[in-house]
């Protein structure tokens, strides 16, 4: 008896020692903001504008009890938290970590663009200027707790963040008046983007959404994350504070936090979990019809979501005919079935040969197991057959799939993208390729392994453009507008 509880005195110790030996903290990861925009803020924070102005308080307290009085010099120009540093968000033209709103004398329709976990605006601009370009109203907009440093996610939770999703949609809706009204939503953004429009067919206030992209969506429930709410619980504890991170890193990127918090990864298992008891439930008396046209775009092999999940807690309970699923596969020219942990092979073609699926489905695939150039496997709804699209594009060498971070970012994102030959851009984190021993960096090595851009962005913003015009010209897939947005096959 008195072995075992020395081996557990000991294990503790070790425990203890391993939280204490880890990178420290830095005044990012504890600072309380306390102009931060809160579900109990919905009262007096009415209205759009009055979120930003929230949001323009909350960014100066930031400048004053972050930036203020923080070291500079040479060895700092690739710290977030320094002041006038490459990595500053606050020295670029505009700082993609607040809203923003792309206005247009006549606006066609209105997008809300909603960002992903840890991540900022910045990670839909690119789409969002592209529908600006089409004439549409676009509001970009931050999250609470997203933007401002790393602490803000140990607090902030999805219901925080839906009330500012349905404060933001109101805004357009009133500005729109008849005109439609669309949602992008990517990773959590998606989650809320859907959570939103089960809350309005339910007659919760604000317009109904014409139609949603949804790109990586968080639908599914990790296993794992179920547990982070007893360690955020004991990171409470004198000495277990580090309990409340998943990791810490330093931070160089201006518009994604590198540290994650416990908690961020607790609010999408609450959220993610939220919408599946409820979807299923709304989908007990048969399919459900009074939701908005939704096309989904993920890569088959994504350490972030399941492809399994977005079909087995989504498509599968939504009314047929409507929706449509576009994966993308793994380079099937650069890597092997025996190289792979797990190959997505066998699950894509299954969903080919099922003639059971109530959406659309689209495989962005090579055409051959020897060839880099793609095509896309196409397929209507309950249908058996499969067409063949050639999409003019090919997989870039050496890259063997996209990943959850990649698919918003164009291949020439000035910050994620490829370098291209002549770029004067001083940060660039798309394409950084060391070669040395192994432990010498402060971060980990499959930070540089994970692809940061998308080199076939430009069928998923033409696909992305097509469905949501689709939806304001009020088609059906079955129509020829509809049949552009992703309906043939």
């Amino acid at each position: 008896m008195v072995g075992l509880l020395g081996f557990a005195v000991g294990v503790l110790g070790i425990f203890v020692f391993w939280l204490r030996s880890g990178p420290s903290f830095e005044r990012w990861h504890v600072v309380d903001l306390e102009s931060e925009f809160r579900l109990a803020d919905a009262d007096r924070v009415r209205s759009f504008e009055d979120y930003r102005t929230l949001e323009e308080r909350l960014f100066a307290e930031l400048d004053e009890e972050v930036y203020a009085g923080a070291p500079t010099g040479p060895q700092l120009a690739l710290a977030r938290y320094s002041p006038g540093s490459l990595a500053d968000p606050r020295r670029f033209e505009t700082n993609w970590n607040a809203s923003f709103e792309l206005a247009t004398p006549q606006p066609r329709g209105g997008v809300l663009l909603l960002h992903g976990m840890s991540d900022a605006p910045y990670s839909l601009r690119g789409l969002g200027e592209a529908l600006h370009a089409r004439g549409y109203r676009v509001v970009g907009l931050r999250l609470p707790g997203h933007g401002t440093a790393p602490s803000g996610l140990k607090t902030a939770t999805w219901q925080d963040m839906a009330a500012a999703v349905s404060l933001a949609a109101r805004h357009l809706g009133e500005v729109l008046g008849e005109k439609p009204f669309h949602i992008v939503g990517y990773s959590t953004g998606a989650s809320l983007a859907i959570d939103y429009a089960l809350a309005v067919s339910e007659g919760a206030p604000g317009p109904e959404a014409a139609s949603l992209v949804l790109v990586s969506p968080a639908v599914g429930i990790s296993p794992a994350a179920a547990g982070a709410s007893w360690l955020r619980a004991l990171s409470k504890l004198p000495g277990l504070e580090r309990l409340a991170w998943t990791q810490i890193l330093p931070e160089f990127d201006p518009f994604k936090y590198n540290s994650f918090a416990v908690n961020a990864g607790d609010q999408v298992h609450r959220l993610t979990r939220t919408l599946a008891a409820e979807i299923e439930a709304r989908s007990q008396e048969g399919p459900i019809r009074d939701f908005p046209r939704t096309l989904v775009l993920l890569s088959t092999v994504d350490a972030t979501v399941s492809a399994d999940a977005v079909i087995d807690n989504l498509l599968e309970h939504l009314a047929p005919r409507e929706h449509e699923l576009v994966l993308f596969d793994v380079n099937r020219s650069e890597v092997k079935s025996t190289l792979l942990v797990e190959d997505p092979g066998p699950f894509t073609e299954r969903l080919l040969a099922s003639g059971s699926l109530p959406f659309h489905l689209t495989l962005v695939a090579n055409e051959a197991p020897d060839s880099a150039a793609v095509v896309a496997l196409r397929k209507r709804p309950f249908a058996e057959g499969v067409t063949r699209e050639p999409l003019g594009l090919r997989w870039p060498v050496g890259v063997i799939s996209l990943s959850h971070v990649a698919l918003p970012f164009a291949v020439d994102d000035p910050l994620y993208g490829a370098r291209p030959e002549g770029s004067e851009h001083a940060l660039h984190l798309g394409h950084i390729a060391f070669q040395g021993e192994r432990g010498l960096l402060r971060f980990p090595a499959d930070w540089l392994l994970r692809i940061r851009h998308n080199p076939f962005y430009e069928y998923l913003e033409r696909r992305s453009i097509d469905w949501i015009e689709a939806g304001r010209a009020g088609s059906e897939p079955g129509s020829p507008a509809g049949l552009a947005a992703g309906g043939s096959g």
